[in-house]
């Protein structure tokens, strides 16, 4: 429908009397309006070109454009770096960048907030708990030598604040492990042939060959254990290293080396002149026929130590089957130190009877129709391997029926005789590392194994470590400063609290004093603050002149930490102290290095030092009977709650176990 309009000219416009149509216009006011047209009708025109002025450039935005293509550029870039970096370097150049990028952040963190009242923290103990998150899921994202690292710290970690002790605990867990296909590769690279080939095995039922399993029995940082079965019956533990460690772990240890230098830098402690050892020592755990070395030094050792040479068992190495990345070793067959259940259950099998392959008797062979059933099926989870657990009896409530006693203190002699006696010390000796089998005798029989990581002491520095110890026992104060000087330590009192896990009480107690000196009458959170500040000093104090410090405590010290905690996990069976001061004096005695003049000398002395021996197994007697009954967990249970004690006045909280986790 057409609506009216209403039209006006330019006449009624001017008009200053309104017209009757536009009263009807505000009558209307819904009606459309328009006016007349009166001038003369012309026809559209463009512009002349000079009237229009100077043209104008069009706009293409040339920054806009430089920044796009830069930014498409850089995508690339990164997309084909990512693609090599994983396809030939085994990701680690992703795995240095996430590490640079993690350890900027915690170090801005804690630069900014590690404070009384931090800025942008709640409190300095959620703090700690965000930053241990993200190191540690760094350290576990990364995997290979990281989780390593990771192990090293969580050994240390009672000394880190209790959020870092309880994220480092998980740094005990098995790692992955790595197809077959991988395994079958390294194998490959380092002997020219297959596994089939190398070995003599057969994965298709021939049985005029070997078998071998395809799944790992054990998976750790660095290798893969699988089990195999020579033709003739020799059962072999295939070590096999991970396939990337090869590419990641010469990136990994200078990622190491450059956050250890700025951190050094930053928060001003001594820590990057240890940093070359350790990465030296890293480096040859990668290294199996380093490992294969250390394997039959040591078992050349134990042999010609009469009070070691039946108790202690090192596997053999099998050469013409090992290489740099694949070391092959007999299969041994044992409880873990941590099954402390079946290690004390009662024993069920016969008299003179020992647990199966001890001291290096035949295993019986598995079920050929057993073996031939599945290798047919070509499972790729196979289990060949039997089981040979007849020893825990029917009903499965049997055990090797052993002394927790003798067990410990067969440990402690091994781990003293390396340190005091031979000065070559195997620096990993956690429970896993440690098999224990029943001799026919019913004595254990302890088995050594992963002889990756070990330091040598020269005969100078062990003759010094062991009177080291012997003046920790008599309280000789004299003889312990002018060693530790000696080393470039300027605080005695905190390396021997520190050596010894539990309260040096024969110095002068001038650190406590000095440490709490200036605390009363402040704030729990500044105090805890200003503590841990002086406790920096400490730290510095200790590692005094870097170039006389020892660089092997470090590892000896790992050392003396497993063994305590070892002790401390069996309930404190043997007085831990007593047994390795006696070998510290003892080695003295024994050790070649020495003229028979000395030794001589030293014989008096270490007599002398037997009586001096009684009062610790009085304070051990003490700690038994009051463990006997309810009142105390044993003599390293007592000490670690003193060293507890004297370390939160220190601002250190020592609440986690070694083996947590």
């Amino acid at each position: 429908m057409i609506q009216p309009a209403f039209g006006l000219c330019a006449h009624c416009l001017k008009s200053s009397k309104p017209p009757s149509i536009l009263r009807q216009k505000k009558r209307f006011p819904h009606l459309p309006f328009r006016s007349l047209q009166t001038q003369q009708f012309q026809p559209f025109a463009p512009p002349s070109p000079s009237s229009l002025g100077k043209p104008k450039p069009a706009k293409n935005y040339p920054r806009t454009r430089r920044w796009l293509r830069r930014l498409i550029y850089l995508a690339l870039g990164t997309g084909v770096l990512y693609g090599v970096d994983r396809q030939f370097y085994a990701s680690s150049i992703s795995r240095s960048a996430r590490t640079f990028g993690l350890g900027l952040i915690v170090a801005l963190d804690y630069k900014i907030n590690f404070r009384p009242n931090p800025p942008l923290a709640a409190s300095i103990p959620a703090l700690h708990a965000r930053n241990a998150e993200r190191l540690a899921g760094l350290l576990q994202s990364n995997g290979g030598l990281y989780l390593k690292i990771g192990q090293a710290i969580a050994m240390q970690s009672a000394v880190l604040p209790p959020e870092f002790q309880k994220m480092f605990a998980k740094m005990f867990d098995d790692a992955p492990q790595n197809d077959w296909k991988d395994v079958e590769q390294v194998i490959r690279e380092d002997f020219g042939r297959s596994p089939e080939e190398v070995f003599g095995v057969s994965f298709n039922g021939d049985p005029n060959k070997g078998v071998m399993e395809r799944t790992a029995r054990a998976s750790a940082s660095v290798a893969q254990v699988h089990w195999a079965r020579l033709q003739d019956g020799t059962e072999l533990a295939v070590k096999v290293q991970k396939r990337e460690i090869a590419h990641q772990v010469g990136w990994d240890l200078w990622s190491f080396k450059v956050v250890a230098k700025i951190y050094t830098y930053w928060f001003d402690l001594p820590l990057y002149s240890l940093v070359p050892f350790i990465t030296e020592r890293l480096m040859l755990e990668t290294d199996f026929v380093n490992e294969a070395d250390n394997a039959e030094r040591m078992g050349q050792l134990v042999a010609g130590e009469p009070r070691l040479r039946d108790k202690v068992y090192v596997p053999k190495v099998y050469r013409d089957l090992s290489s740099t990345r694949v070391m092959t070793a007999e299969w041994i067959e044992g409880v873990r130190l941590w099954d402390k259940e079946h290690l004390t259950k009662p024993w069920v099998g016969r008299w003179r009877q020992g647990s199966p392959g001890c001291h290096g008797a035949a295993l019986d062979p598995p079920k050929q129709e057993e073996v031939a059933e599945i290798v047919r099926s070509n499972l790729m989870d196979e289990r060949l391997k039997p089981d040979r657990d007849w020893w825990k009896g029917k009903d499965g409530q049997g055990g090797l029926g052993l002394s927790l006693k003798d067990v410990m203190t067969t440990m402690i002699d091994l781990f003293s005789a390396q340190m005091f006696l031979w000065g070559w010390v195997h620096c990993d000796p956690h429970p896993g590392n440690i098999f224990i089998r029943r001799l026919p005798s019913g004595k254990p029989e302890l088995v050594l194994i992963d002889h990756g990581l070990y330091v040598h002491m020269k005969p100078d520095f062990r003759h010094q470590y062991c009177l080291f110890w012997k003046s920790l026992m008599t309280f000789d104060n004299k003889t312990l400063g002018e060693i530790v000087q000696g080393w470039g330590i300027n605080n005695a009192d905190i390396f021997a609290s520190a050596t010894l896990m539990r309260p040096y009480t024969g110095g002068d107690n001038s650190t406590s004093a000095e440490i709490r000196k200036g605390l009363t009458g402040k704030e729990q959170q500044e105090r805890a603050y200003e503590m841990q500040q002086k406790m920096r000093k400490g730290i510095r104090d200790i590692l005094g002149d870097e170039k006389k410090w020892p660089q092997e405590l470090i590892f000896i010290g790992r050392n003396l930490r497993i063994v305590q905690g070892n002790n401390q996990f069996l309930g404190s069976p043997v007085n831990r102290i007593k047994i390795t001061g006696n070998w510290a004096s003892r080695s003295l005695v024994d050790s070649p290095d020495l003229s028979l003049s000395q030794r001589f000398k030293n014989l008096g002395n270490h007599l002398l030092f037997k009586f001096v021996l009684f009062g610790s197994d009085v304070y051990f007697y003490a700690a038994k009977i009051k463990q006997f009954f309810g009142a105390g967990g044993g003599m390293e249970d007592d000490m670690e709650l003193q060293m507890k004690k004297i370390a939160k006045d220190f601002g250190v909280e020592l609440n986690h176990g070694v083996f947590e986790g």
